[in-house]
C-alpha cells in the first residue's frame, strides 16, 4: 500500500483539520502516518483508524523548540518509506521539502493561515524575516499547495504564481447522539448563554473586549471553551471585574464533547481584529462550529467572514470592538425572539452545504494527481 506521511507541529490531540486530512488520505488509498509532538499537557490521543507519532522534545517554546522540532521532523523523514508528503503550515515545510528532494517524492503544503502575517510575527521583525525567507525559498519551487480560503490563496498565487487550491476547515455534519441539558453539562439554565471557543484564544481575537462587556449584559453568561495565551489574563480580569459567576472556563475537550456544549449556546462569537493580514483574511473554525450547532453568529466583518453570514443569513457582525457595541449587538439580536429563529433556521440549512463532506470531495480531487 501506498505511504504517506502527515506531519503538523502540534499535538495531534484537537486538530481536526489534519485528522480529516489522514482520512481523505485512507479514502485515497495510502496508509498514513501522522507526526507532530507531546506536551507535558497533551491529553492521550483517542484511537484512531492511521498510525500516529508525537515527539517528545527538549524545548517547548521559543526558538530552540523550532529548530529542535525541524531538525527531529528531518531526521525521522529521512528514515521513514513514503510516497507522499503532506507538510501542515510553513513551521514543518522546509525539513519536508529538503526530504522530497532528496527521497524524490512528492510533497503537498496545505498552509493553514497567512503564517508570515501571525501577531505572534508582525512586532518580531527578524524572526519574521527567518520565516519569510523558508516562505519565499520553497513555496515558488512547489507545483501546488492547499489554504483555508479564497483570500489567503489569492496571497500565495499572486506573490508566488502557482496553483493554489482551497479546501475550508469545515466540520462534517454534526447529529449528536443524545440531548444532553445544560444542567448535565453544569452550566446555567436561567441565562442567555454566549460562547467564546478556540484552540487559539490569543490576543486581538476580541476575547478582552468580550469580557468586559459582560459588564453590560447581566441576563447572560459567558463561556470560553478551550485554551491560549490570554485565557489567565481573561480569568484574572473577570476576578477584578467581579464576574466570576457569570464568565466560565472549560478547557479544550474532544471535537464531539465540544458541539455537545456548543448547541446548548444561544449565541456564537467569532471576534477577531482586523490587525495583522492573517487575522484580516481568517476563516475561523469556530464560525462553521457555531452554523452546524444550530446557533447564531455574532462577528466581526472581517471579510470571509461577512461573506458566509451575508450569503448564508447566520447571525450579524459587529460595527467595532467597543465593549458598548458588542453588548449593544448582542443584546439586540438576543432581544429578536423572531430573527433568532429565523438565523437558527437558516444555520441548519447552511450546514447541509458548509460540510466537509463537499469540501472533502476537493481534497480526494487533489490527492488523486499524485496516484
Amino acid at each position: 500500500m501506498k505511504k504517506a506521511i502527515v506531519s503538523v507541529i502540534n499535538d495531534l490531540s484537537t486538530d481536526q483539520r489534519v485528522h480529516k486530512a489522514c482520512l481523505a488520505l485512507q479514502k485515497s488509498g495510502y496508509e498514513v502516518l501522522l507526526v507532530g509532538r507531546e506536551l507535558k499537557s497533551s491529553a492521550p490521543l483517542l484511537p484512531r483508524s492511521y498510525n500516529c507519532k508525537r515527539m517528545r522534545l527538549i524545548f517547548s517554546k521559543g526558538p530552540f523548540f523550532y529548530i529542535e522540532f525541524n531538525i527531529r521532523l528531518l531526521l525521522f523523514l529521512l528514515f521513514k518509506h513514503n510516497n507522499l508528503l503532506l507538510s501542515n503550515d510553513l513551521d514543518t515545510l522546509l525539513p519536508n521539502y529538503l526530504v522530497s528532494k532528496v527521497r524524490n517524492k512528492p510533497l503537498l503544503f496545505d498552509s493553514h493561515e497567512y503564517f508570515t502575517q501571525t501577531p505572534e510575527l508582525i512586532n518580531r521583525p527578524f524572526v519574521q524575516w527567518i520565516w519569510k525567507r523558508i516562505e519565499s525559498f520553497v513555496v515558488p519551487r512547489l507545483d501546488q499547495m492547499i489554504t483555508v480560503n479564497e483570500s489567503i490563496a489569492h496571497l500565495f498565487r499572486q506573490e508566488y504564481k502557482l496553483q493554489v487550491h482551497v479546501v475550508r476547515n469545515i466540520p462534517p455534519r454534526f447529529t449528536p447522539q443524545s440531548e444532553i441539558t445544560r444542567k448535565e453539562l453544569g452550566l446555567p439554565e436561567n441565562k442567555k448563554l454566549l460562547i467564546f471557543q478556540g484552540a487559539g484564544i490569543n490576543m486581538h481575537r476580541g476575547a478582552e473586549e468580550m469580557v468586559e462587556a459582560m459588564t453590560l449584559l447581566s441576563d447572560c453568561v459567558l463561556l470560553f471553551l478551550g485554551d491560549g495565551d490570554v485565557v489567565a489574563f481573561l480569568k484574572q480580569k473577570v476576578q477584578n471585574l467581579g464576574l466570576a459567576d457569570r464568565v466560565l472556563f472549560l478547557p479544550k475537550m474532544p471535537y464531539f464533547t465540544m458541539m455537545q456544549h456548543t448547541r446548548l449556546a444561544d449565541i456564537g462569537l467569532s471576534l477577531d481584529k482586523d490587525t495583522n493580514l492573517n487575522y484580516r483574511f481568517s476563516l475561523p473554525n469556530k464560525l462553521f462550529d457555531y452554523i452546524h450547532a444550530g446557533i447564531p453568529v455574532l462577528a466581526s466583518p472581517l471579510p470571509e467572514i461577512k461573506k458566509i453570514l451575508d450569503t448564508y443569513q447566520t447571525g450579524l457582525c459587529i460595527v467595532n470592538h467597543e465593549p458598548a457595541e458588542i453588548a449593544r449587538t448582542a443584546m439586540s439580536m438576543l432581544g429578536d425572539e423572531k430573527r433568532m429563529a429565523e438565523w437558527k433556521t437558516q444555520c441548519l440549512a447552511a450546514a447541509e452545504s458548509l460540510c466537509w463532506e463537499n469540501e472533502e470531495k476537493i481534497l480526494l480531487e487533489i490527492y488523486a494527481k499524485f496516484n
